[in-house]
């Protein structure tokens, strides 16, 4: 759905000049509230709402927000690191390193987008419940209504997931032209709230829609599902995304990489995405702008250059080791703790220039999502050739030897893919939310409440995708099985979920999920301390190099007040009310 730009009511500013009707006059491309009391003006709004998906157009970049949450949910996990080199956007170092600061400029930028965007929905409801819209029928006034109240969960959602205590401001608080109806205290748990505006989404959004982007019933309802999961409401979740399973008529591809390319977006497997598009005569704006620093730093790589952020770890990368029988390298503890993915590391060549020679060892097998999740010297990237190694990398012995892929497009379809002036500007959907995370998140439900078989059954639904799926290089050596019958009863509740948790990571790597799961499953601070200690040291890969990895992250620890970011100082700040702040700072900051 083609964004639109516009000025809201709430940044209007009206100068008063009496009784002197000379001076009078609108301010010019400001939509007046007479001009948005239709079903046109309402539709406008609408799609204002809608244009802030994308995390673009509020707040202070255009990377603060990305939807894919990049930063928040991966460069501060164990998926991913900064990258780019040591002097680049500071602040993402700090966030990397678990030194989190109330006055860090990428927190109040999301926060911002978050906020302006819920102001949007507010405004769309408003206007869509007055009864001066002649020109729309009650049932279209639902439906729009219906959309606001999804966008408006989903953007509440994202501030939860940040923050935790966080403010809810609905249509009744929000106030035009009165600043501090918004000014709303965070002391109030807002799931039931984020569960309500879900819940009206489902019970009266169409199954389908003809315009690809808007939500539907069934976005609603595993979005809802979703929420419910992050409280651990195991017996209400599967509810929904058993329904959404059943009944939505949605099917897993055949291939892993439909997901991600530009040809299949909005394809059979897709529930909800976040729609882009280039070329529609604009600047660009309206192509994946949030990742416009995640591309290789060479003119001769996707994207033509700029900016090398956002590389998969090794930690990563180890992760799609598989054994013998192709099974992933996990033990039985909950936490990971007992995993041997990452005792020794997948080869690389890292402290290579591009002009040394190297050969990749393949004598060990994968997983073959890892090759359609990250690019390593000597596999093939998409149709650009074989990745040629640290020429694609701005500081490889900073950053490490690894490239992201997902968000990446082929050559073949560069122009019509890419905007004519920005080739880092594509449109590429993000698939905010698709059928493998439904499967998933019902495995999940059934492992934590000791339905193992069942849990075993869902996560073989994806592994059996994986090991159907066209390996990105056939020169790679690619094993990948499903778990033989009883293995999760056999090993235990422990294992199972482990198990859940160790596909949710090869299915949605490099997604911006990372950093939150591990939050939910109360399984951060453990996690990140082991990945901080493992790759601030030597690494070691199973053809017996040695090579030096994240060195920077060396005595970084990860506390438990880092299960959630600080709230912006300066939201503190502007949020006086009567005297008094409203917002209180998280825990610990």
């Amino acid at each position: 759905m083609k964004k639109i730009k516009f000025l809201l009511l709430p940044a209007i500013m009206v100068m008063i000049f009496g009784c002197q009707k000379f001076f009078d006059v609108n301010p010019q491309g400001v939509a007046s509230a007479a001009q948005l009391k239709s079903k046109a003006g309402v539709s406008a709004l609408l799609v204002g709402a809608y244009s802030l998906l994308d995390g673009v157009g509020s707040g202070t970049t255009q990377w603060h927000a990305a939807i894919d949450n990049w930063v928040y949910g991966g460069v501060a996990s164990d998926d991913a690191v900064k990258g780019t080199d040591a002097g680049d956007q500071p602040e993402q170092s700090f966030i990397e390193q678990y030194n989190w600061l109330a006055d860090n400029t990428h927190f109040r930028g999301k926060w911002q987008h978050a906020y302006d965007a819920i102001s949007r929905c507010n405004e769309v409801i408003i206007f869509a419940s007055d009864p001066d819209v002649k020109d729309m029928t009650d049932v279209e006034k639902n439906q729009v209504i219906a959309e606001a109240r999804f966008l408006r969960g989903h953007y509440h959602f994202e501030a939860k997931k940040m923050w935790n205590n966080v403010p809810y401001v609905d249509e009744k608080t929000y106030k035009r032209g009165d600043p501090s109806g918004v000014l709303v205290p965070n002391n109030t748990d807002i799931w039931p709230k984020i569960e309500d505006d879900f819940k009206f989404a489902a019970a009266n959004l169409p199954a389908t829609q003809a315009n690809k982007g808007r939500a539907t019933r069934w976005s609603a309802k595993a979005y809802l599902g979703k929420a419910l999961i992050f409280q651990k409401k195991w017996a209400a979740a599967k509810t929904e995304l058993l329904d959404v399973y059943t009944n939505s008529g949605k099917q897993l591809t055949k291939e892993y990489h439909d997901n991600f390319r530009t040809v299949t977006n909005n394809n059979i497997e897709s529930i909800f995405e976040v729609q882009f598009s280039i070329n529609d005569g604009t600047t660009g704006g309206n192509g994946n702008k949030g990742s416009t620093l995640n591309w290789p730093y060479t003119s001769t790589s996707p994207g033509r250059g700029c900016c090398g952020f956002y590389l998969p770890s090794h930690n990563l990368v180890n992760a799609f080791r598989t054994d013998a029988a192709g099974l992933p390298l996990i033990g039985n503890a909950v936490d990971g703790s007992a995993d041997t993915y990452n005792n020794v590391d997948v080869p690389s060549d890292q402290g290579l220039k591009f002009s040394d020679a190297w050969t990749p060892d393949y004598t060990q097998s994968v997983d073959p999502r890892l090759d359609w999740s990250v690019g390593r010297r000597g596999v093939k990237f998409l149709d650009w050739g074989v990745f040629p190694g640290s020429s694609w990398i701005r500081d490889q012995n900073y950053s490490g030897p690894f490239t992201g892929k997902k968000w990446m497009y082929y050559v073949s379809e560069e122009n019509s893919t890419t905007h004519a002036t920005d080739r880092r500007s594509v449109n590429n959907n993000y698939r905010l939310l698709r059928l493998s995370h439904v499967i998933l998140w019902l495995a999940e439900c059934e492992a934590e409440t000791g339905n193992l078989a069942a849990a075993q059954t869902y996560v073989n639904l994806i592994r059996a995708r994986a090991n159907g799926t066209t390996p990105q290089d056939a020169s790679v050596n690619i094993k990948v099985s499903v778990y033989p019958a009883g293995t999760f009863a056999t090993k235990g509740a422990e294992f199972a979920k482990n198990a859940v948790h160790m596909e949710q990571r090869l299915e949605f790597a490099m997604e911006g999920h990372r950093f939150f799961d591990l939050v939910r499953w109360g399984i951060a601070e453990k996690v990140l301390n082991a990945y901080a200690a493992k790759e601030s040291v030597a690494g070691r890969s199973w053809d017996g190099k040695t090579f030096t990895k994240r060195a920077y992250m060396a005595g970084k620890t990860f506390q438990s007040k880092n299960n959630y970011y600080p709230i912006p100082s300066d939201e503190i700040l502007n949020s006086q009310k009567d005297g008094k702040s409203v917002l209180t700072q998280n825990p610990g900051y």
